[in-house]
Parts: C-alpha cells; sequence; structure tokens
C-alpha cells in the first residue's frame, strides 16, 4: 500500500519541477535578446520583459485582435514609422508586403518595440512618476495618455494610483497596474536580466 503512494508522490514532485524548469526556460529563452535591445534604447530590461510577459506571454506567434503582431504586439504602423526613421528602408518595403513575417521575428519585434518604448520614454522624463504614463501610451496611444495626464490649473501633478484611476478603459487601467506590479516584484527580487549572460 505504501508503495503506490510513494510512486505517486515521486511522480508529483517530478512533474512539479518539469512544469518550474519549463516555466523558467520559457520566460527566459528571449532574456539576451531583451537586454541587447533595451540596452540600445536606454530602457531597464525588466520592465520589456514584465511588458512582454503582459502582452503575449512570450507568444513570438500572438496577433492581437487590432491587428498586432508578435512578442511585443507592435502594429505595422509603429513598424513603418521604426523603418523611415532609423532609414531601414528595405525593411519598411518588406513590411509594407508581409509585416506577420517581419513582425514575428523576436528580435526585429523586440527592437521595434524597445525603440517605440523609448521615444515614449523622452515625452515623459520630465514627469514625477513617468512608468504608469509610459505604459499607458504604449497600450493606449500617446495621445490618450497625454490627455489623462493633464492636471487641472494649479494641481499638483498626478500620483501614479490618481493617474491610473484617471483612466477611463478598464483594460489599459489593469494593463498598467498589473505591469506595474510585476515590474517592481523583480526588482524587489534581485535577479536582473543580464546581457552578456544570455538566457538563464
Amino acid at each position: 500500500m505504501k508503495r503506490p503512494i510513494l510512486v505517486a508522490l515521486l511522480l508529483i514532485i517530478s512533474s512539479a519541477i518539469a512544469l518550474f524548469a519549463f516555466e523558467h526556460y520559457w520566460t527566459h529563452r528571449f532574456d539576451a535578446i531583451i537586454a541587447r535591445q533595451a540596452a540600445a534604447y536606454g530602457l531597464d530590461p525588466d520592465l520589456v520583459w514584465s511588458i512582454i510577459y503582459e502582452e503575449t506571454y512570450f507568444r513570438p506567434w500572438q496577433i492581437g485582435d487590432a491587428g498586432e503582431i508578435g512578442l511585443m504586439q507592435i502594429t505595422p504602423t509603429v513598424g513603418h514609422e521604426w523603418a523611415i526613421e532609423t532609414g531601414a528602408r528595405g525593411l519598411d518595403r518588406e513590411m509594407a508586403r508581409d509585416p506577420v513575417r517581419v513582425l514575428r521575428d523576436p528580435e526585429r519585434n523586440i527592437q521595434i518595440g524597445c525603440w517605440y518604448l523609448g521615444k515614449i520614454s523622452k515625452e515623459y522624463r520630465n514627469s514625477p512618476d513617468p512608468l504608469p504614463r509610459i505604459l499607458a501610451a504604449y497600450n493606449a496611444g500617446p495621445t490618450r495618455a497625454a490627455e489623462w495626464n493633464r492636471a487641472l490649473p494649479r494641481d499638483l501633478p498626478l500620483s501614479t494610483e490618481e493617474y491610473i484611476a484617471r483612466i477611463p478603459y478598464p483594460k489599459t487601467r489593469a494593463y498598467v497596474a498589473s505591469i506595474l506590479e510585476r515590474y517592481n516584484r523583480r526588482k524587489q527580487q534581485a535577479t536582473p536580466i543580464r546581457g552578456s549572460e544570455g538566457s538563464r
């Protein structure tokens, strides 16, 4: 009687270890790319990782409801802007022909996502608490995020909580709050993504 229980326990423990190992592999297999592209655009790789976790849970084939593509859910419009601003004319033509193929490539997708995130970040570099604004802009668009950021005359700048409360879209509110929570948790764990070590 004891032997079947022992076998069952061993199977449960083995399955739990295998599941943990797979989860770790799955969520960290793009760490080297994230670290490289985040460094190129002056971003915290843990923030980029947290965004990808929220956007697609590291599924490069994901296509969103509004046509967003790949790990960081890049729209063909943003891909086109990136190609024009960086002078990647060949890629711009390729993107016009087959944006899904171009933007499903993890390296290219993270590169364009980091470029776009870096561009948004510049708009909020003088804000007292830029991160929720940057995330809202990434999710709902820079124009909407700027509108929500407007304080009434003589008001103090909005706190994180006040800013999030001002977001009228429940999905964007949840998106910003979820990424902030995950990002802060990663920072407390003190296990940052490092480029030279590659995927952990």
